[in-house]
């Protein structure tokens, strides 16, 4: 096969370069490892910040979001007896969506069986070659089934987009010599669950307690995701649903905020251990391959910025590989990592501020820390702004 540009991963990332490029004209085929079923089924991240939600509908997929999307003024930052709004809209003038990225995925997916844009699933296999040459190529085992059993196939490309997250065969690909990575591993993991029941409160809260964080937040009018901080190498096996229910009482204040707030349980459907890492590896392009997305960098959870990052690189790839293929200029794409690595240090930043703000590390000096920082963002309009500003995220391009 031969076409524009060759896409490993048809995650959000991969999936909605293929469309942006498409709208300029771009050919483009997307090699998945996973199945569509699995792909489809992944429970990531379900905030998009402004930018985010602003470039989606400018190129025709904000549908989803306007139909099933829940609009948030902002957040609560709550500690034991005390639960604060933080209000993003008279702060900075922009809100955040809750919506999945389980259902971006899907709007994702029938915008490009809708355009009959290629997707290969299933791909084993895959390696990248002559990346530093203007013909860099693909090849993968394709075991999806739609062709003869482990076809072997070629796909011959102008430029290659890593999209595949952080094992996939793209960022290692990257010479040894020429990378330099930056990575924190935190002492705590997130135990996350979903359960069918209404949420029980109306924006996310955020909340440092003496056990623990805790979060709320939601996927739905009937479908609550919350999180407990845990050690690392928490067996979920360990937690059964009352436990989990009772520490999330605890922990978010059932009854002592806020008026006798409530926290309302319910069954849960899945439960996982989530590791907290930061990790970013520079350039985010070598020769023909440009990485996007986890390929280049993860974030704790704690700042939602994962999945907007992904959507801020594309938007920036997009047009440096329409003026690099099309207009033989590579101004764009030559400033690219550099562009992208302004955006993703800044969301590193917010994202590590959050989590180390409202995570407790078992030193008392730290705790009265994060009080002392807790009563000061819900207490000053220039810290309450500065993190409105961030979590409802940055310019595109910043």
């Amino acid at each position: 096969m031969r076409t524009d540009v060759a896409i490993i991963g048809a995650g959000p990332a991969g999936l909605l370069l293929a469309h942006l490029l498409a709208q300029d004209g771009i050919e483009s085929v997307v090699v998945e490892s996973r199945s569509r079923e699995y792909v489809a089924a992944r429970i990531r991240a379900g905030i998009l910040e402004s930018s985010s939600v602003d470039r989606l509908r400018s190129v025709g997929l904000g549908a989803g979001i306007d139909a099933g999307g829940d609009e948030h003024r902002g957040i609560y930052l709550q500690w034991p007896s005390e639960r604060h709004h933080l209000d993003f809209v008279d702060l900075v003038g922009r809100s955040v969506w809750v919506y999945g990225q389980t259902q971006l995925q899907a709007d994702l997916v029938a915008a490009s069986e809708a355009a009959g844009r290629p997707v290969f699933y299933e791909a084993s296999g895959v390696a990248l070659h002559d990346l530093e040459t203007e013909r860099p190529y693909v090849t993968f085992t394709d075991s999806s089934g739609a062709s003869p059993s482990n076809t072997v196939r070629r796909i011959d490309a102008a430029v290659i987009a890593g999209c595949d997250g952080s094992f996939g065969p793209s960022r290692a690909a990257m010479p040894d010599g020429q990378r330099e990575t930056w990575e924190r591993v935190y002492p705590y993991s997130w135990l996350g669950i979903l359960a069918d029941v209404a949420p029980s409160t109306d924006e996310l809260i955020y909340a440092w307690h003496p056990d623990g964080f805790a979060m709320h937040s939601m996927r739905s009018a009937t479908v609550s995701r919350l999180y407990l901080q845990v050690p690392n190498g928490t067996d979920v096996a360990d937690w059964s649903d009352d436990r989990i229910w009772a520490a999330l009482a605890t922990r978010l204040g059932h009854g002592t905020v806020q008026d006798g707030w409530q926290l309302t349980p319910g069954p849960i459907t899945d439960k996982s251990v989530l590791p907290m890492r930061s990790f970013v590896q520079s350039p985010m392009r070598h020769g023909r391959l440009f990485l996007a997305g986890d390929a280049a960098h993860t974030v704790p959870p704690t700042g939602a910025k994962g999945l907007n990052l992904a959507v801020a690189d594309v938007a920036l790839l997009a047009p440096a590989l329409h003026s690099l293929l099309r207009k033989n200029d590579g101004t764009l794409a030559g400033a690219y990592s550099d562009t992208a690595l302004r955006r993703v240090w800044r969301c590193e930043h917010f994202s590590w501020w959050m989590t180390s703000m409202l995570h407790i590390s078992g030193d008392p000096f730290d705790a009265q820390l994060q009080l002392s920082q807790l009563r000061w963002v819900t207490s000053s309009q220039a810290g309450a702004a500065g993190l409105a500003e961030n979590y409802a995220g940055l310019p595109i391009g910043f």
